[in-house]
């Protein structure tokens, strides 16, 4: 059974909204077996609307438009529905008198333009709304002489997501057949997306009957392994049964086998190796440091750092000698060591990790690029120090170095 999402609302077609309803919805889908194949944003505006349901309607089998059901001239979810289906809106009195007895009770003055909201497309359901004043609305009807279901939710997540979960999940269990989706959730370090593609693509295309999709970020690749089977032993046979492999092939590239983050698996092998961690951040600006203690209980293993920004920060927290930098200049690889080494006896933790570089636009040189960023690790016995070359703007390149870092400790406690 598949299903499309439509958010409806032209502000999330600028750059300042986003439809975050619909990862929501969609988590709850796949548990009961329904796969959501496609995602819409649409704007305010009735025949895009209308086209962009009946397009929906001739597609997937359950469709969900979220937004659209409030009282103003621009909420035109009700209309775009009953038109692309052919079908009527009436005034339910139940929901006039609803709409009457919630504004006594919150002791205002209704305007008549929220009696828009008690209009009901004809044969549809109402679904109460305990959380606002738009109700929403359940249609099992027919469509190019098919089955579908279609369903009309408010778009402010308060009221979306109870309302999804009380009125909608029950009937959808009711329709949707025995099915069972199955996720794994693989996470790479530092290996390019196309190298990965390259080493698991033979792997991963054997299996017809599982999805996975390759997603890159800033040092960070995600597989996402899914599969849908009438019996969730079967699907998850199937997905750990790939998952297997594709570790095989991955190695140490690979630090998540079930979608934990970076920084958790640091965390945990800092514990297990009863080890703690103190960071010198220059470039990164405290980057590293926020990933960290993002991760309950990170004091237990993280002990803190610094942000030595400038040249003179790095004498006096980190006790990198001025000469050195003079020497050397701030980027180079005998700072970074220093840093690291100067902080962890500093703070007197097991490790100490530093990173230095130029993050841009400016400061680049011939000699000492844009995006060129050393990384150090210390233990006492051992400095290591990684020269990188990173790509992209200021923001890309901070967030590069900051994954490489937490990399770099992962692998040394691995």
């Amino acid at each position: 059974m598949k299903c499309e999402i439509i958010a409806v609302g032209s502000e999330m077609l600028t750059p300042y909204r986003q439809d975050t309803n619909s990862l929501y919805l969609t988590e709850k889908l796949n548990s009961i077996g329904i796969a959501v194949a496609y995602k819409s944003i649409v704007g305010d505006r009735l025949a895009d609307l209308i086209g962009a349901i009946r397009t929906a309607l001739m597609r997937v089998d359950v469709v969900a438009v979220i937004g659209g059901l409030g009282p103003t001239n621009d909420d035109l979810t009700r209309e775009s529905v009953a038109q692309a289906l052919g079908l009527t809106l009436r005034r339910d009195p139940v929901q006039v008198a609803a709409l009457h007895t919630r504004a006594a009770q919150l002791r205002i003055s209704m305007s008549t333009n929220n009696l828009k909201q008690a209009e009901v497309v004809e044969g549809a359901q109402v679904m109460p709304n305990k959380n606002g004043s738009a109700p929403g609305q359940w249609l099992d009807t027919a469509f190019a002489n098919f089955r579908k279901i279609l369903f009309m939710v408010p778009g402010p997540p308060n009221e979306c997501k109870p309302m999804f979960d009380e009125e909608c999940m029950p009937r959808l269990k009711a329709v949707a057949p025995e099915k069972h989706i199955a996720t794994r959730v693989l996470k790479v370090a530092m290996l390019p997306e196309s190298k990965a593609d390259e080493m698991l693509g033979p792997i991963y295309t054997a299996y017809k009957d599982v999805e996975t999709t390759i997603l890159a970020n800033a040092g960070d690749i995600q597989l996402s392994i899914s599969c849908t089977k009438s019996a969730l032993a079967v699907a998850q046979a199937r997905v750990d049964e790939l998952a297997l492999k594709l570790e095989d092939a991955l190695g140490d590239w690979m630090y998540s086998a079930n979608g934990e983050a970076l920084e958790q698996i640091l965390m945990y092998y800092l514990g297990i190796k009863q080890a703690s961690l103190a960071v010198a951040e220059s470039c990164t600006g405290g980057m590293i440091s926020e990933r960290l203690t993002s991760i309950a209980g990170s004091s237990l293993s993280f002990a803190g750092g610094t942000v030595a920004y400038s040249n003179a920060l790095k004498t006096l927290y980190c006790d990198v000698p001025a000469e050195l930098i003079n020497k050397h200049g701030a980027v180079s690889p005998e700072v970074a060591a220093a840093m690291a080494e100067g902080i962890r006896l500093k703070i007197g933790t097991t490790l100490g990790l530093a990173v230095t570089g130029i993050a841009g636009p400016s400061g680049g040189s011939p000699d000492k690029p844009v995006g060129l960023v050393y990384i150090a690790l210390s233990d006492g016995n051992k400095n290591e120090v990684l020269e990188r070359r990173f790509h992209g703007d200021r923001d890309r390149i901070r967030k590069y170095a900051t994954q490489q870092a937490l990399d770099l400790v992962r692998r040394r406690l691995m």
